[in-house]
């Protein structure tokens, strides 16, 4: 760093002699300084998230695998007591929904990993074809009318036109909507209300999900789609999650050409806000394609929403 010192002569109004002294520091060793230490805080911001998220990682894991060795041990210890019999069909049936449920939570968790591998290293599929968003979208929530029901929360689905077909891919939208939903129910309270709304324009289609929930702070909806963030850290927290699913979610809008966003209020509830281009292709082998997903789709309802249940 270099210390200056000048001296300049300046003529005043009446043409008198006068000088100006200044002094000027040369500041590039402290701007350097100043950007390692912001490249040094990020990267320690980012190491802080990813031993965050290997932590939280560790524990979902862990807690389903708990349950279904539990039960399997359970099991084998009535088998070698010769009393697998006794068991009773409701209490069996009870121990299997048991180990498929935790199977099921599993299996989303590698999913959602195998999905940020192939979106980070750029080999993530999307089969986009012309598809009627309507129906991929009400057929969803139909599916899974009777599961949230059943939290004694109601569901309502509505749009402005009965048909649209759009440039998308169906899987890929099945699954940005079943997680908001399920995202709703973790934190709708009971006799709460989901709302799932389209409204097509123009030129794009919009898609609303919302909630009576328990909202978000303004503090933290800046950080939702960010990669392993959980709106509730806390110890005492009631649901379970991985703080992946958000921004895969945004991922699969961003992918087909759309964005998301959303509109919270704490104590109010949360809704999401997706907008997709209404657009469609010339290149689809089919214009209206009746392929089967090999996964139905409440089977997925199963899988999605599999880490819903009290702590």
């Amino acid at each position: 760093m270099w210390l200056y010192v000048f001296k300049v002569a300046a003529l005043d109004e009446n043409e008198n002699v006068k000088y100006i002294f200044g002094m000027a520091k040369d500041i590039t060793r402290d701007k350097k300084i100043k950007a390692r230490r912001r490249v040094e805080e990020k990267e320690n911001e980012i190491e802080n998230l990813r031993n965050e998220f290997f932590a939280n990682i560790s524990h979902e894991f862990k807690t389903p695998l708990n349950i279904i060795l539990g039960t399997i041990q359970l099991l084998i210890k009535y088998n070698e007591n010769n009393k697998i019999c006794e068991i009773g069909e409701d209490k069996l049936n009870y121990y299997m929904s048991t180990m498929k449920q935790n199977s099921y939570r599993l299996l989303r968790l590698v999913d959602n990993l195998i999905d940020i591998t192939e979106i980070d290293t750029g080999y993530y599929d999307v089969n986009l074809e012309n598809k009627n968003i309507i129906s991929i979208i009400e057929e969803v929530v139909i599916s899974v009318a009777s599961y949230v029901e059943g939290k004694d929360i109601s569901i309502v689905f509505d749009t402005n036109k009965e048909e649209k077909f759009i440039c998308c891919d169906s899987d890929k939208i099945e699954k940005i909507i079943l997680n908001l939903i399920s995202n709703a129910i973790k934190y709708t309270h009971e006799d709460g209300k989901i709302e799932v709304n389209i409204d097509v324009a123009e030129d794009n289609v919009y898609i609303y999900v919302k909630d009576n929930g328990i909202g978000i702070s303004k503090q933290k909806i800046s950080t939702i789609f960010d990669r392993f963030v959980q709106i509730d850290k806390s110890l005492t927290r009631k649901q379970e999650g991985s703080g992946i699913g958000l921004s895969i979610v945004k991922e699969l809008v961003e992918i087909q050409g759309g964005s998301i966003g959303v509109r919270s209020e704490e104590g109010k509830g949360t809704e999401f806000v997706i907008t997709l281009p209404a657009k469609t292709i010339d290149y689809c082998p089919n214009k209206v394609s009746n392929k089967k997903n090999e996964i139905n789709i409440l089977e997925k309802c199963d899988i999605e929403f599999s880490d819903i249940y009290s702590i």
